[in-house]
């Protein structure tokens, strides 16, 4: 008897870990989506986003290696994981090796919704504005879903928790200062391989991007009760299994 229930209660801990994480990619897909709108704006792209942008733009013009905004994405996400493990050291929880996991399908989703929003071309400054506020909006939806998954944090929100944890500083302080240090070096690297300030990444768009989707994500933070509720409820866990059954069956 004890057999059986340890039994169901691990199948149930990893049913909840797989709806948990499907719902997380969802996520991840729909915020990799505004941060691709925020992109074709041209008036400038979410702050997460401006070093791979401009890094791009490089490649393109091969000043750097020819990466994807995408491969670029998860290059830095990499680099803020090892940043938070310099500074935290013994404090730093082996389960936020993660990150690197979310930091790849981020920038993997990252260049698939460059794909799809390929044929999105702002030839006015009213699409240009249309086209960045959607963008803000989709990205604040896509994070406002992914607090909710409790799984580990992205490398960007990690890299700004491990500040705050070390220095003591308050978590919003901390996130202005590393959103302003991305977007700082940002500018410095299009300086560096442009001579020049490059606007379609660190624009206007990049200053509504930061103020815009905050209080965006404090707006829908109560009414996301609902996906709480899918989140935990327990019928679409039971059709993962079924649905693993039937695969298992059908060609084993």
């Amino acid at each position: 008897m004890n057999i059986a229930l340890d039994t169901r209660a691990s199948r149930d801990r990893i049913l909840s870990f797989l709806w948990q994480h499907i719902l997380l990619t969802i996520s991840l897909f729909i915020m990799t989506l505004g941060v691709a709108l925020s992109v074709r704006s041209h008036l400038g792209s979410s702050v997460i986003s401006t070093i791979p942008f401009v890094m791009t733009l490089a490649g393109e013009d091969d000043m750097a290696p020819a990466l994807t905004i995408g491969e670029y994405t998860y290059i830095m996400n990499f680099v803020l994981v090892i940043l938070q493990i310099l500074i935290l050291r013994r404090r730093f929880q082996l389960v936020q090796l993660f990150q690197l996991v979310i930091g790849f399908l981020f920038g993997f989703l990252l260049d698939v919704n460059m794909w799809l929003t390929s044929a999105v071309v702002c030839d006015s400054l009213t699409w240009q504005v249309a086209v960045q506020l959607l963008g803000c909006m989709v990205l604040a939806i896509g994070i406002s879903l992914e607090i909710r998954c409790g799984s580990v944090t992205m490398p960007g929100e990690g890299i700004t928790v491990a500040v705050s944890q070390a220095s003591g500083m308050p978590f919003p302080k901390a996130k202005i200062i590393i959103d302003t240090t991305l977007v700082v070096l940002a500018v410095a690297t299009g300086y560096f391989y442009f001579c020049s300030w490059q606007w379609q990444v660190v624009g206007v768009g990049t200053l509504i991007a930061m103020i815009f989707v905050g209080a965006m994500v404090r707006w829908l933070d109560p009414r996301m009760g609902w996906f709480t509720r899918l989140l935990h409820y327990p019928g679409f866990r039971r059709s993962i299994y079924g649905l693993a059954r039937y695969i298992y069956r059908r060609f084993s």
